[in-house]
């Protein structure tokens, strides 16, 4: 006999599991560290108009799906009303068996707007119907889907020349309880060889009110922001590199690599990866010194359909996985900071999961007392937070370092309705270790379960990252 579909026992195929998720799990608050939402958005507390807004509007995820059923862009990012839009998501939805999008979807439907059917070409009317007038509820204004979610603290992914206004109206609001804290993310000023760097660099010069003609007054300019941030709450970085560098060269030839391309001048890939690798060190050690996170995420090739690129630009779902081979380097690239005593606490994301292995292999020789699991491998990323994908990490990571120690899930999401990843790892979380309990390969003991499911659930992030909460 078949069980039903996505009941409360959903992913939970033992007792044992059942009884972590529902006793420890389920309730813990929501530290999502690492996501794409927009402050504003928040801070405005917006409410939207449809359910398309708020599930097709940014979501590459959800528009590759739609593209892999044969669908017109038009339909998709393009200039069709949102009723189109959303048919078209619900048509391609039931051919996606086994895809994680067909589980996020209905958790979501489920938990926000109580619809239990299968979404699908025949259920589209209805679900557009019963979302659309519960969104128009205040209580599914942003900053109500946040409370309802259970979320203590969201870490947003913000340039080194954002203002953060947002931030601080939301950090002054004493109505929200929520903490909504930056995280640096200056890949456009690391990005010596990317389109745009010169203009980002005059952009840079203008937020710090000083002229930017070397290096010496770009790792100023950098401090500067870094400082504000810090300032403003920030507990953590983030770095989109495309594979790890760490290409030594002294002051001088990075200050002419940088000169060179302001100048408007072509450069090579070496001298790139040499800025690169001094921007990276320099920032590694500002990190340090303020206690941040330092996260990294690596292996991916982006912008791989030239003709959709020109039509649409970055993150809109033609990046795919790259199998560059980057371990030599992030091997010297971690040993130059750690021999100065400059290494942050950091988290490493591949978007390979062949490369679970070697970084739950190199965590483990640049471990420190600053915490517990102070060089961290991150959860499943992008195309591996899927049901394997996150098995797969948790398993590896198990395998080869301390589980226990693991800072847990992220959204990584432009969507506030995205936060049941968080109860969708978690159930994933559960049923794993019950069913390593049940197998005979871990005790049955209450008080050693407990703590590491609500570590890895909530605890182990709030106690790593040490944000300011509300």
């Amino acid at each position: 006999m078949s069980k039903k579909f996505m009941d409360k026992n959903f992913l939970l195929e033992t007792k044992t599991a059942q009884k972590l998720y529902f006793d420890y799990a389920e309730n813990m608050p929501i530290i999502d560290y690492h996501c794409h939402i927009i402050p504003a958005e928040i801070a405005e507390d917006r409410k939207f108009e449809n359910i398309t807004q708020v599930w097709l509007g940014g979501d590459h995820y959800k528009w590759r799906l739609i593209r892999s059923n044969g669908v017109p862009e038009e339909e998709i990012t393009g200039s069709a009303d949102d009723r189109t839009k959303f048919q078209r998501f619900a048509e391609a939805l039931p051919l996606a068996i086994g895809n994680p999008m067909y589980h996020w979807t209905h958790l979501e439907l489920q938990r926000y707007f109580d619809f239990n059917k299968p979404l699908c070409a025949a259920t589209a009317q209805e679900a557009w119907d019963i979302c659309n007038a519960k969104l128009q509820s205040d209580d599914m204004t942003v900053r109500n889907i946040i409370r309802k979610s259970n979320v203590s603290v969201i870490g947003t992914t913000d340039d080194p020349c954002d203002d953060l206004k947002y931030h601080k109206a939301i950090a002054e609001d004493s109505t929200f309880k929520t903490t909504v804290a930056p995280s640096f993310r200056p890949d456009k000023m690391v990005n010596i060889d990317k389109d745009g760097f010169v203009e980002y660099i005059a952009k840079l010069s203008e937020t710090v009110g000083s002229e930017i003609k070397c290096v010496d007054d770009l790792l100023a300019a950098a401090q500067s922001r870094v400082e504000f941030f810090d300032k403003m709450g920030c507990r953590a970085s983030d770095h989109g590199v495309d594979y790890v560098v760490c290409n030594l060269a002294d002051d001088k030839e990075v200050d002419k690599i940088f000169k060179k391309a302001l100048a408007g001048k072509e450069i090579s890939i070496d001298e790139a990866e040499k800025y690169k690798t001094a921007l990276l060190l320099f920032f590694g050690r500002q990190y340090a010194k303020h206690g941040w996170v330092m996260q990294i995420h690596t292996n991916v090739h982006r912008n791989t359909n030239t003709l959709m690129f020109n039509k649409l630009g970055p993150d809109t779902g033609f990046d795919c996985i790259s199998e560059k081979e980057f371990s030599l380097s992030l091997v010297h690239f971690l040993d130059a900071l750690n021999k100065e005593g400059n290494l942050p606490k950091t988290i490493l994301y591949s978007l390979n999961p062949n490369d679970n292995e070697f970084l739950g292999t190199i965590i483990g020789c640049f471990q420190g007392t600053e915490a517990a699991g102070k060089i961290q491998h991150g959860s499943a990323w992008w195309f591996n937070d899927t049901k394997t994908g996150m098995q797969k990490q948790l398993t590896d990571l198990a395998n080869l370092s301390i589980l226990g120690n693991f800072v847990g899930m992220l959204t990584d999401s432009r969507s506030f309705l995205s936060y049941t990843r968080h109860e969708y790892f978690r159930r994933i979380l559960c049923n794993l270790v019950g069913t390593w309990v049940e197998n005979g390969e871990y005790p049955n003991d209450k008080e050693s379960l407990e703590k590491i499911i609500k570590g890895i659930c909530f605890e182990n992030a709030k106690n790593y990252f040490g944000f300011n909460m509300k």
